[in-house]
């Protein structure tokens, strides 16, 4: 599957990803009032509404992007409709030819590491037959339980072809709580971008690994140095835009080819209609102010090179 990324990104000259993580009070009023005429004011109107919310965001994005990045939290509040909702979301994004990184964060160890990554990015058997549940592409992992909770994925990954996304250095103001503090003489999360790649090492496409790395757009020194201590790897990079990232600090992320990078951006996409940038997008029209804001990120992000 790394490879139908890197296809993808060549394919639309867009190394970025649209975060698929909606809120309901992201959500235009005509599309909830809608949903709760059918549904009612219940989890099932409001999974109805972010459903059909993602979808409007998705007609309107495809054929400019290389992948989306559902967010499984944002689904999960609505309980089991609300997961329904992801599900409905991988598949049509997947229809759409767009490759799903599911944004799950999971990690613990043993059978239930495995059967996090069979229920995400394996099969599962029941009886004489067998189930794809969720079907993403990737899913991203936290590392902090060590081989123990990586490998289970890596193992599921190898069968399926598909790949995981490791938690290395995140985008938020306290990660170096625990990240940047120095172990051995360098900081945990240059240790952890070793693992990576020699986990990575393992499980190989043609020219970048199934096992890629989170880097957040808001260290761009620290993605610099961990862009030399993984050069096989893809790195998925979020803090674009909302969180304060910006493409001039970009470039070191990515390979001397223009490869091996994909930036996120959710609000600054999904949300585009609130800014005053799109201000002459009326509600109606959010998901054309979505295409526009993807429109500018691509053109922005390309600007570096």
């Amino acid at each position: 599957m790394i490879n139908k990324l890197v296809e993808n990104i060549k394919k639309t000259n867009a190394p970025v990803v649209v975060g698929l993580d909606p809120m309901l009070s992201y959500v235009p009023k005509f599309i909830t009032d809608k949903a709760y005429a059918e549904y009612g004011e219940t989890l099932e109107g409001a999974a109805e509404a972010i459903w059909q919310f993602n979808k409007g965001i998705v007609d309107a994005t495809y054929d400019l992007i290389p992948a989306v990045k559902p967010q499984i939290a944002m689904y999960e509040q609505f309980g089991i409709p609300g997961l329904a909702a992801f599900k409905k979301t991988v598949d049509y994004c997947k229809e759409k030819g767009l490759v799903v990184i599911g944004d799950i964060k999971r990690g613990d160890i043993g059978s239930t590491s495995s059967a996090y990554a069979i229920g995400h990015v394996g099969k599962v058997q029941v009886g004489s037959k067998t189930y794809v549940p969720f079907d993403e592409d990737f899913v991203t992992v936290n590392p902090y339980l060590g081989t123990d909770g990586v490998k289970p994925f890596i193992d599921v990954c190898k069968e399926t072809k598909k790949g995981i996304f490791v938690l290395v250095k995140t985008s938020n103001p306290s990660s170096g709580e625990f990240q940047d503090r120095e172990v051995d003489g360098k900081p945990l999360y240059e240790i952890v971008g070793e693992m990576v790649d020699k986990w990575g090492k393992d499980h190989m496409g043609d020219d970048y690994s199934y096992v890629g790395a989170v880097v957040g757009a808001t260290y761009p020194e620290m993605g610099k140095v961990l862009r030399d201590i993984m050069p096989k790897t893809y790195i998925l990079v979020p803090g674009y835009g909302a969180q304060g990232g910006k493409a001039a600090d970009l470039k070191p992320y990515f390979n001397e080819d223009g490869l091996g990078a994909i930036v996120n951006s959710s609000r600054g996409i999904i949300c585009a209609y609130k800014q005053d940038t799109y201000g002459n997008f009326a509600e109606e029209n959010y998901a054309d102010a979505s295409r526009a804001a993807v429109e500018y990120m691509i053109k922005d992000i390309n600007s570096i090179f």
